[in-house]
């Protein structure tokens, strides 16, 4: 069975909004918290103001997809969140990539190989 690699507890959130380092775009936000796991993990928020529950679930399996397609491009040993804003309800997959990406070489979250 696979670890769980997800940030669920209210209050592992409240702590990343308050101590972490964060990054903003117009798709998402991103923060970040070095945990001592040795693996990373990801938490997805989306907003009512988004939409209702089938446009917000749709977004946040998108932003899981990014953030699992490019996890081993990243350094270890960290908590993220990522907050769904409004573009990324219309915006394209590779916009909301390159948005991600952005967002995780400003916080220097990106491997050198990359």
């Amino acid at each position: 069975m696979k670890e769980a690699r997800t940030v669920k507890k209210n209050h592992e959130f409240r702590r990343m909004y308050q101590k972490g380092r964060s990054s903003v775009n117009s798709y998402l936000v991103l923060y970040v918290r070095p945990n001592r796991r040795g693996c990373n993990r990801l938490g997805v928020t989306a907003s009512t103001k988004l939409g209702k529950a089938v446009v917000r679930n749709r977004v946040k399996r998108r932003l899981r997809e990014v953030w699992r397609l490019n996890d081993a491009h990243l350094k270890q040993g960290y908590d993220m969140i990522l907050v769904a804003r409004g573009r990324s309800v219309r915006g394209d997959f590779r916009e909301i990539e390159k948005a991600y990406l952005r967002a995780a070489g400003e916080l220097k979250l990106l491997e050198q190989t990359r």
